[in-house]
């Protein structure tokens, strides 16, 4: 329980692993292990040994030292775009979710309204995490019966949901994007997909409004596909969420 609770998330580890050298273990290891065969084949050959050795030292040097503090120099210098990207995407994450959580379900909860504005927020944000989660666990007619259908399957949610996938793709689009881990870049791509794949559903239900004799068939398909997407937006929105990718809109000034 306790190692749960300690485990570094993703974001976490992105921002430790800029710092270290990216380079294989086992580059490391092929070098140390031929500098040992050449060490002990100087006993045959001992010129052609130590050249060889001598060579392998500078490699070694290199790959250890001077890569090593490279990589910590690029760190140091990278560092204020890194946590400005990590806070773009968090940011956004959370938009998505605030969004989702209003439009969709008309999430609106009773919190007392004497609290002070940080507490309240922090308040809203919590019981958002609640009901999110709890959004996860039903079964598709059940998740189909708290949904707005009216906001969902209109032109507005269109834009709306369109422009967020727009968001995203910018995103892993930006010059900067090399530092993204991969298991990050594939969560942001499988979320992207899943935004356009719903705006596609809420085009399927629209068409009922075209072909009035297959209204009802529309209605289903469109009811059906975008289910399925939404309990895969929101589960990819949880999960970005429990790797530190959810921040709120900063109320104050930053001082670097």
């Amino acid at each position: 329980m306790n190692k749960a609770k300690t485990k570094p998330t993703l974001r976490q580890k992105i921002s430790r692993r800029i710092q270290k050298t990216e380079l294989p273990i086992v580059v490391y290891a092929v070098v140390l292990f031929s500098m040992f065969l050449l060490w002990r084949y100087q006993a045959y050959n001992e010129e052609l040994a130590m050249n060889f050795f001598a060579e392998l030292f500078g490699a070694a040097f290199t790959l250890f030292i001077i890569d090593i503090l490279l990589v910590r120099n690029k760190a140091k210098k990278w560092k204020v775009v890194r946590d400005d990207l990590n806070y773009l995407i968090a940011r956004n994450v959370n938009r998505i979710r605030d969004g989702i959580s209003t439009r969709l379900f008309n999430f609106n909860p009773e919190i007392d309204s004497s609290l002070p504005e940080h507490q309240y927020f922090e308040e809203l944000r919590k019981k958002r995490t609640d009901f999110l989660n709890e959004i996860v666990a039903l079964d598709e007619k059940q998740l189909m019966k708290m949904i707005n259908e009216e906001e969902l399957f209109s032109e507005q949610s269109y834009d709306y949901f369109n422009e967020k996938a727009e968001e995203i793709w910018n995103i892993l689009n930006i010059k900067y994007s090399d530092y993204f881990h991969p298991d990050l870049a594939s969560y942001l791509i499988t979320l992207n997909m899943n935004l356009k794949d719903l705006c596609g559903h809420i085009r399927q239900y629209m068409k009922s409004k075209r072909f009035t004799t297959k209204e009802d068939r529309y209605k289903n398909i469109g009811r059906q596909g975008a289910s399925v997407c939404i309990y895969n937006i929101i589960s990819l929105l949880n999960t970005l969420k429990d790797e530190g990718y959810s921040d709120a809109a900063s109320m104050e000034l930053i001082e670097r």
